[in-house]
């Protein structure tokens, strides 16, 4: 395995000094060493799209490459801007894609995984993207990124290198306690204890949704919750559509901080339609969470503001249980949609399981429920 250190300096001694992404399990190692070098650039995007963009003005800029970083999940995203923004059609913009390489056919993961697993090398290749997976070994890694850099220069286009499960060596992040926010799992089982028993509930990709299951069996409750395994940054979408074919039910929408950056754009629908029952739960920790949690932008964000100016009738921030059993006791009264903004730990209990049930099943236990 690589030793994300050593491999950051030999991207550096090749001029690739410029990272942008939405970060992924597969690669954490190597993002947590960029995020605290002070001598790389390093932007962290909202959303794939974005990043593509910013990779393409610093090559405007500077007339050098960077790494464009992503889960392969994030591939299907940027689909638009590689053949309309860095297409040799178009402007024919160079960049080099790290992707991180889930659902690999014949390896465990989750069911969210599988289908880009099985279809990303095609997709790459009808996108005319050149790829190679990235090495075990540094010295032949190097060479491969070097070749790539080499090959994207030449076409002035997009080239990649895939990212395996265990390219990079592990190592133990030490994390300051935060002894002054609140708990994930606990807010999610105070919430479920204010909720009506007709409510629905529609939760975001990550910890959240495996935690709001958790919660559900401790209760000895049927899970009936619809569960976003996938599609991050989705969830409220679907909540709000949920919310306004079904207006005499409390819809409340379990989101997280990078979640809701990555489709900031949804708060403007949901501001514009205005469902009268649509109960939006931000839960921030200024990190994405399920993938090693590197830092999110949410510290520079004020979703209150942000929400209220799109057309929310409220948004409050919450910092301690008083908080927050005052306002769920207080939006119930108030006519939507709402917005709480929940300041959360990092982190989830080591032993947190996941979903037993599968995404169809989940499906049809919500649907049933939802009639």
């Amino acid at each position: 395995m690589i030793n994300s250190k050593d491999f950051l300096k030999k991207l550096k001694e090749n001029d690739l000094e410029y990272f942008v992404g939405i970060p992924d399990s597969t690669f954490k190692e190597l993002i947590d060493e960029i995020s605290k070098n002070d001598r790389i650039q390093h932007r962290i995007a909202s959303n794939e799209c974005e990043a593509i963009s910013l990779s393409s003005g610093y090559n405007l800029a500077t007339g050098k490459i960077g790494i464009t970083y992503m889960q392969n999940s994030g591939l299907g995203k940027i689909v638009n801007p590689l053949t309309s923004l860095l297409s040799k059609e178009v402007y024919s913009i160079p960049t080099i894609l790290f992707i991180g390489y889930r659902g690999k056919p014949g390896e465990k993961d989750e069911p969210q995984h599988k289908m880009m697993g099985r279809i990303m090398k095609k997709l790459l290749d009808d996108l005319e993207v050149p790829y190679k997976i990235l090495p075990k070994e540094i010295n032949e890694a190097i060479e491969v990124v070097k070749e790539m850099k080499q090959v994207a220069k030449d076409t002035g286009y997009a080239t990649a290198l895939i990212v395996e499960k265990e390219t990079f060596e592990k190592y133990k992040k030490n994390e300051l306690s935060e002894t002054s926010k609140l708990n994930r799992e606990k807010v999610i089982q105070t919430i479920i204890t204010k909720t009506n028993t007709d409510s629905i509930v529609v939760s975001t990709t990550g910890k959240t949704s495996r935690e709001l299951f958790e919660c559900r069996i401790s209760r000895n409750e049927l899970p009936t919750d619809f569960l976003t395994v996938g599609s991050m940054g989705c969830s409220s979408a679907i909540a709000l559509e949920i919310a306004m074919q079904k207006p005499n039910k409390e819809i409340y929408c379990f989101d997280g901080d990078g979640a809701a950056i990555m489709q900031m754009g949804t708060f403007t629908t949901i501001g514009h339609l205005k469902p009268k029952n649509f109960r939006h739960i931000l839960f921030d920790n200024n990190s994405y969470d399920s993938t090693g949690g590197q830092k999110s932008n949410s510290d520079s964000v004020c979703f209150e503001k942000i929400s209220l100016a799109s057309g929310y009738t409220h948004a409050k921030n919450i910092l301690d249980e008083d908080d927050l059993n005052s306002e769920l006791n207080n939006i119930k009264t108030i006519d939507g949609p709402t917005l709480t903004i929940i300041k959360i730990k990092k982190g989830a209990r080591t032993d947190l399981g996941r979903p037993t049930n599968t995404p169809i099943q989940n499906k049809e236990a919500f649907i049933n429920n939802l009639q």
